[in-house]
Order: structure tokens, then sequence, then C-alpha cells
């Protein structure tokens, strides 16, 4: 029977571009969404802008504009930047609405009359020229550990450390500069303490979530979960709070309520929405990144409990996204917006390469752009669209573009290619793209060997029978090649099914075959990646930056502007590393898959390592002189697995083995027990 699913990725905050972070949980919906709906389930896709909260008040009031006409202008931008990817909402909307407002205050009403709202009086920082309560990252001053300037109230981004605004030296108002003042003030608190039983439970349910976010969410019952602060004071943009004076409902309240008015606004039918909501006739499934892990993990299916409304069916939580294994950033050009990114390359280039890289746990997305274009230009262009362009073009011409019938060698390479459904199914359903992708270009390399065997281009100057055979085949494997990558690029495999005349590519029509009929005319399906707009977009984003922020464009006293200070852990004159600096490098138990000799190179060894979640990484080890390639195929090893990219004379190397000792007597790091491939190493 199929599903009814109602799925949603987390809300965008109003007071910024949408970013290639927000574009990798976008696509990452975005493709599951798009393959319950090619099997045939009943799927709708929803989200929301998040728009209260002090930032977006001060923001706007910088901007002289109303909250309410920014957050329009925004919402509009952000639509406009995903929709670019290819992401297919069914209703993109916004928390400040009146649906919104009337779950948010039904829902608190209801958890206030059940006994699990209770007030109290908090010492909170007051500004006195502002005449507001300031959150704790509206408040700066010096880290009252390491004494760093200019840090936020509640953590310090040099050392690490959490603290209380309180505990912070010399503070001031990041608004207008004063010191802020102690000042009491009633606050209204959600008791999550009374739902640990029920969270727990909740949380241990079988495909609830992956194991890692349920073992996060675990730590926080270790000492017992407290109450959570719901209220703010004003002035404020949010909701009044009902029955409260200048109280309103701080942003995490209503946020996560977002999807509902989102749902509702949308389906505008009472019943249809409480299948989902009140009934349990419908299945609901967040994507959120890890870092709202415990918002959507314990306050949302809290809340939600509460009120007698239906909790999340499923919970997908994702990792961050780094470039070339550090965080994303501005000065160096990495902390690229979706609109600059559109401007330069072609953004299904970028939803194939993130689902090349993206698992079903938490880990990080991390994207080199010498992989990006290396994976691209090979995997996607040079097998996937170069098997559809060189047998669709001047050799389908030449027989009037008209295909035959599928001979019996024909009939089983397409079968080796369908009884792969169930596998690439589960792996969809799993959010497992990965391996998705590895599947599709593995059988894609068959399809390519049996093309390339026959050589059709030849083959039709003596045959024109048997080119046709061939071509005929070749385009059948195609289509259930392209059918599997449908979720992932959209508009590519729209434009194969026009090739093919027909009206989509559907894993509901993957046993149909193409037999007997004449194709439309080839259009060019996808080009090349081209580096040097790698380069043009970062150099833009980067001068971007500097525009924004001159003071910080100037390069710091002691270094010069080539320097990288981020790149390389430095060794102090003790000879000792820090743990921070330590904790960059990742290292992996890695299974070697396949190994062989390079042509041309005396030491190098070609070898392909199972990383796990990972995926499977190229590497180029020099590692000839003390092992063959027949006895490291099964040998689990030691791998650095987030070493940036390098492109070799003989191809691009993508992680690094361990080993000691010299020439001929090298000896690999092995993991000592059990290990499975992609266990991080501690």
């Amino acid at each position: 029977m199929p599903k009814n699913i109602l799925v949603t990725s987390a809300l965008p905050y109003a007071n910024g571009s949408i970013h290639l972070g927000h574009v990798l949980e976008a696509v990452q919906t975005d493709i599951w969404v798009r393959f319950q709906k090619l099997v045939g389930n009943s799927c709708y896709f929803f989200c929301a802008d998040d728009t209260h909260g002090t930032p977006i008040m001060i923001a706007a009031k910088k901007a002289g504009k109303t909250p309410e006409s920014m957050i329009e202008e925004v919402q509009k931008e952000h639509y406009k930047d995903l929709s670019a990817f290819g992401v297919s909402y069914d209703n993109y909307y916004t928390t400040n609405s009146d649906e919104n407002k009337k779950y948010s205050e039904s829902i608190y009403l209801t958890l206030k009359k059940k006994g699990h709202i209770v007030a109290r009086n908090i010492e909170q920082s007051y500004c006195e020229h502002d005449k507001m309560f300031l959150p704790d990252r509206f408040i700066k001053g010096t880290c009252p550990k390491c004494g760093s300037k200019d840090q936020y109230g509640d953590s310090c981004e040099v050392c690490g450390t959490s603290y209380s605004p309180k505990d912070l030296k010399d503070s001031y108002c990041s608004i207008c500069g004063t010191t802020p003042v102690l000042k009491e003030s009633k606050h209204l608190f959600f008791k999550l303490q009374d739902f640990q039983s029920q969270l727990q439970t909740w949380i241990e349910e079988e495909s609830r979530m992956h194991e890692g976010a349920q073992k996060k969410l675990k730590e926080w019952f270790t000492s017992g979960l407290q109450e959570w602060d719901i209220s703010r004071d004003g002035p404020y943009f949010g909701f009044a709070i009902p029955e409260e004076e200048n109280k309103y409902f701080y942003v995490w309240l209503d946020a996560p309520i977002g999807y509902m008015a989102s749902a509702m606004n949308f389906l505008k039918d009472e019943k249809k929405f409480n299948e989902f909501w009140k009934d349990g006739k419908g299945e609901i499934v967040h994507f959120i990144g890890k870092d709202i892990l415990y918002f959507h993990g314990l306050f949302w299916p809290a809340m939600l409990m509460g009120s007698d409304y239906q909790t999340p069916s499923q919970l997908n939580v994702h990792g961050f996204l780094t470039v070339n294994g550090e965080k994303m950033s501005k000065s160096r050009g990495t902390f690229i917006n979706a609109s600059t990114f559109a401007k330069f390359l072609d953004v299904e280039h970028f939803r194939f390469y993130l689902a090349c890289r993206l698992g079903p746990g938490m880990e990080d997305v991390d994207i080199s752009f010498d992989d990006f274009v290396s994976r691209v230009n090979s995997d996607l262009i040079g097998n996937l669209v170069n098997l559809v362009s060189r047998v669709s073009t001047s050799i389908l011409d030449k027989m009037d573009r008209k295909l035959g019938s599928l001979s019996t060698e024909g009939k089983s390479l397409v079968q080796e290619l369908l009884s792969k459904d169930a596998e690439i199914r589960e792996a969809y359903d799993s959010r497992n793209y990965s391996k998705v992708m590895r599947e599709i270009t593995s059988l894609g390399d068959k399809v390519n060997k049996y093309v390339n065997d026959y050589a059709p281009w030849n083959l039709i100057k003596t045959d024109v029978e048997k080119a046709r055979e061939v071509v005929t085949t070749s385009l059948n494997c195609a289509k259930i090649l392209f059918t599997y990558l449908a979720p992932v690029t959209p508009n590519i495999v729209n434009a194969v099914a026009s090739l093919f005349q027909v009206s989509n590519l559907s894993f509901l029509n993957l046993n149909e075959t193409l037999e007997n009929k004449i194709l439309g005319p080839y259009q060019m399906l996808s080009k090349r990646v081209e580096e040097k707009n790698i380069s043009l977009m970062i150099q833009e984003t980067k001068e971007a930056f500097e525009k924004a922020n001159p003071e910080k464009s100037k390069p710091e006293q002691g270094k010069t502007q080539n320097s990288d200070s981020g790149s390389a852990a430095t060794v102090s004159e003790d000879g000792f590393i820090t743990i921070d600096e330590l904790s960059k490098v990742e290292l992996r138990v890695g299974l070697i898959l396949e190994a062989n000799p390079v042509e041309g190179a005396d030491k190098l060894l070609f070898v392909k390592v199972n990383l796990g979640d990972k995926g499977i990484k190229n590497v180029f080890a020099g590692i000839k002189a003390s092992y063959t390639a027949e006895e490291l195929v099964g040998k689990k090893v030691v791998v650095v697995a987030n070493l940036k990219p390098r492109q070799m004379k003989f191809g691009l190397s993508e992680a690094m083995l361990l080993a000691s000792g010299k020439d001929k007597t090298l000896s690999l790091f092995v993991p000592d027990r059990d290990a499975n491939p992609g266990d991080l190493l501690k």
C-alpha cells in the first residue's frame, strides 16, 4: 500500500542569505521526497522561514524597515535560491502567520492547563539604553577563562569555554556598547522533565532515528531533563503569550510549530491535517542538522505529547558542511551563498556531488572542489551522460533514430541492472545516497564496457542492424540508470525522458522497455565542470567579504597575504601540538576493496578504500616495494580520511594510508580486534 508522508526540512532563519550549508539539507530532503513520489507514495514537502526573535527585530531596525517587510523580502529570496537548486516544496511558508499563531497559542494553553508550565523570576542582563533584556548573543566581553576580547555572552570562540553572561568580564551590549545591568523578570518555563520517561521510550523506538542521533540525545538524560524557558520580554518580534503582559513566545517554541502551520496553509482541510497530526494515519518525517537535534529530539516531541498531537515518525539528522576539511570561511571565499554558486556552476552537479557524499548518519559532509570536478566530470558526465550521447546522436541519425528489439544478450544486461532495484530503493529510503551513487556508476561502467566492446560507431559501417541492436540495449540500460538517478538530477533525467519520448522516468515504469520506436532529437544533457568557474566563484565570495569587512580583509601582522593560518597545525617551541590541532586529523578504518599497479610508476599502487559512510576513496600509495596488489585486497588499514585531495600525474588521490618503515620494509598500520570500515580512531 502507498504510504502517506509529510516531510519537512529545518526552517532557514530570516536574517541572512541561503548558503551551501542550507542547500545540503534542502537537497538531502528533496532527494528523499522525490524518491518517495517516484515509487508511488503520497508525499508532501513543507518548509517555511523562521522569522521571529531579537536578531530579526534589530536587523530590521538597522535597515530602516519593519520586521514584517524585511522577512517578506527575505522569504522571497530564500525560496528563489532554494528552488534554483531543484528543491521542490509543496509549500514554503512563514512562521509569522495566522496559522502559526493559532497553533502556538493552542499548544501553550493546553500545556498550561495540564500543569506543564511554571512561572518564576530570573535575573537577566538588561540594557538601560535600548530598554530591553539582552539575549546571550547580544552581550559581548572578555572571556573569563582565556581573556580573549569581544566574545559572546554564552561561549568563547577562542578557547571553547561555555559560561553565563554574568561571568563575562567587561561586558557590553553589542547593539549600543552600553554596559548591561542585572534585572529580575518573570519568565515562563515548560517542564520538560514531566516527559522524561515518554521521551526515552520515543527515542529508542526502532527506525525513529540513526544510532548516532539516538546516542547523542541519551546523553541529556544522564543529569535529568531541565525546565525550558519559553518566554521573552518585550520589545520582541514574535507572538504575544496569552494571559500574560509584555511576554512573547521564545522563537524556538513557535518555530517547529511552523511545520504544522505550513501544512495547514497548504492542505486547508482540517480532516487531512489531522490524518498526520492527530490520527496517526500518516508519517511525519523531519530532516534537520545536528546543531538543532536538542530542540527536535526533546522539546518538540514533548510539546506534541503534552498537547495531544502525533510525534514525528522519523528524525533524520545530518552533519555540518565543511570545505576542504575546514569550516566554511568568508575570508577564504568558501562560505559560498547559493546564488553565487548558481551564477558560476551547474546546480545539478552540486546535487549529484552531495548525493555522492551523503550517508545516513550525522558525520560532517566535506566538499573538496578538486574532488567535485573529478567526480562530476568522471562519474556523471564521462560515465552516465556520455553513455547516452555517444549512441543517440549521429549513430542513431543513421538509423532514422529508430530502435530495434532487445537481443538475448541485451535482455540479460538489462536484467542485471534491474536486479539492483530493491537494493537501490532501500538505500534511498535509508538516506544512504552515497551507496546509490556507487551502484549507479558501477553499473554504468558495465554498460560502457558493453558499448566499447561492440563499438557501434564502427559496426554501423558493416552491419546496421547489429549496430541498432547494440544501441537499443545501451539506451534501455541508460533508461534504468537514469531512473535510478531521477531523485538526484531531475533536470537531466527529464531531458533523457524527452529523448526517449516518455512522459517521465519513474520506478513505476522501470521495467518498461524501449523497443521498435523512434526517439526524439538529442539535446545536450550536461557539460563538464570548468575549473576556472570555481576560481571565479571563490574570488567573488572573497571580494564580497572584503568589501563588507575592510578591517578584516587586511593581512594580520607577521603573516603574508598568501599564508593560511588554519591549514596546518603549528608546533610550539617545546615540540607539542594542542588537542585541537590533533583533532583536525581524521583517522578512520579503511577496507581495501581493490589494488592495482600504476602504469609508469615504480613505487605506486592504486587502491580503492571503503570508509563506510564516508564512501570509497581512491588512493595512490607508495608501497609497491613492500606489498603486492593481491595481498592488499581485503586488508583493513588506518587511513587519513580528511586529507585534501591531491591531483597527481596518474590521477586524484583522496586520502593517505599510514605506514612505518622504509621503502622496502614498510608496514601498514592495521586496527587491532574487530573494526568496521569508517570507524573513527580516537
